[in-house]
């Protein structure tokens, strides 16, 4: 009843429409009353007509009506809002911040629950009015086509109807522009265009646009950037905008092929990994994953993480969890397969002893990498299995000879450990110095 009545007084024109619009917008937070007020009859309609009316006080209250419309996770409340999604793309032009900003994160909203909100969005334009937007002044602006922008990648129907769309407009440079300068313009905005970039990367197969666009070097300054902000004033949520910066540039380089050749990259990393283990320590896997991407198959980059003297500072992150534990091995092993005297330096850390212990645990993944890493170790230094077995190597890998998985390399380590030693083998591992 309340909300007939409510409906009753927009719709009469009585003379304190605002207040009933605000009571209504009040009511409209309620799940339930969101139902019952789109089932009535007219009611979008009479909300559709203030909307659109030339009295801005009105319109900007029957605004936040829609909005809170918007919230419901009802899709048949999102699809009652249809017929009003082409006004609000006209109005995205709008006259204030406020009304712009209510009017983007209400089709946002829309998006998610929607698909039928989608498909009519398309046609209406949608694209292109976000490239106008996204050169708008006001970093709230922009931070609500950030919103619109990653729901609408995120849409399942994303890869094929509203990438290649998306890629076709001027929307990528301003992404890549406003990501970049994320630290000196807004981090809000930059952090909805890093991941807007993310979902465009991980779900189109070819990103020639993008690389185009040069998006590996400016990603890859950005991160110096950010590393060298951090110890004097890293600002609140910094971590927000590193972690799909990250992920946008490993899959860049995992996908493409590129490389970058730039060993300050390997520094920007380990200050980043240094300054987030402890307070968000998902970060120290995105790190790991950028490392090892950029060191797969790049002799260049591997060399100089060792000569940068960075492998302590990696090592240090072996137990830092599961997946840390299997990232920091890979890399590992990316450095082992550069050949013999990689893996001589390798061994000047205390390295075998440290593997010992990956040996016992129950965690396949990363059993298996550290097989793949002493087998890398042993075949370029054959003194290495030597040294494993005073440590006690052998029994570690004995227990694996029964693990179905796991059972023939460990076999093929054992005939490793257990070959005599001929002649003096050219690797001779020193212990490290005291420090």
């Amino acid at each position: 009843g309340q909300v007939l009545e409510l409906l009753r007084a927009v719709q009469r024109g009585s003379e304190d429409r605002k207040g009933s619009l605000s009571r209504l917008r009040r009511a409209l937070q309620n799940e339930e009353t969101q139902q019952k007020f789109v089932r009535l009859d007219g009611s979008i309609r009479a909300l559709t007509g203030l909307f659109t009316s030339s009295l801005a006080d009105l319109q900007l209250e029957a605004a936040r009506c829609l909005h809170e419309l918007s919230h419901s996770s009802d899709p048949t409340v999102a699809e009652a809002c249809l017929p009003v999604t082409s006004y609000l793309l006209t109005y995205l032009s709008g006259h204030s911040v406020e009304f712009t900003e209510l009017c983007l994160y209400t089709l946002g909203n829309l998006i998610v629950e929607s698909e039928a909100v989608r498909k009519q969005l398309l046609p209406q334009g949608i694209i292109p009015v976000l490239a106008s937007c996204i050169q708008s002044p006001h970093e709230a602006v922009l931070e609500g086509v950030g919103y619109v922008l990653s729901q609408l990648l995120q849409a399942k129907e994303s890869p094929m109807e509203i990438i290649p769309q998306v890629l076709d407009s001027v929307l990528p440079q301003h992404m890549l522009r406003l990501v970049c300068s994320g630290l000196k313009a807004g981090l809000g905005a930059a952090v909805e265009f890093a991941w807007c970039l993310h979902y465009i990367i991980c779900r189109h197969k070819s990103n020639t646009v993008l690389l185009a666009l040069g998006a590996v070097p400016a990603l890859t300054s950005l991160l110096l950037d950010l590393a060298s902000e951090i110890p004097q004033d890293a600002p609140e949520g910094l971590e927000l905008l590193v972690c799909p910066v990250l992920r946008c540039l490993s899959n860049l380089l995992a996908e493409t092929g590129c490389q970058v050749q730039d060993e300050r990259l390997l520094i920007a990393l380990f200050l980043l990994l240094q300054c987030f283990l402890q307070q968000h320590p998902f970060l120290v896997q995105e790190c790991l994953w950028l490392l090892n991407n950029l060191t797969a198959d790049d002799p260049f980059l591997c060399s100089a993480l060792l000569s940068l003297d960075l492998l302590p500072a990696l090592l240090q992150l072996l137990p830092c969890s599961q997946m840390a534990s299997v990232l920091v091995l890979t890399v590992l092993c990316n450095i082992a397969e550069q050949g013999p005297s990689q893996c001589q330096r390798l061994l000047q850390q205390p390295l075998l002893p440290l593997l010992l212990p990956i040996l016992t645990l129950p965690d396949p993944e990363a059993l298996g990498q550290c097989l793949e890493l002493l087998h890398l170790l042993f075949l370029h230094c054959p003194q290495a299995a030597a040294d494993f077995t005073r440590q006690g190597g052998q029994q570690a890998l004995e227990q694996h000879q029964s693990t179905p998985e796991l059972q023939e390399r460990a076999q093929a380590l054992l005939d490793m450990v257990r070959q005599p030693l001929g002649a003096p083998s050219p690797c001779h591992t020193t212990l490290p110095a005291f420090s």
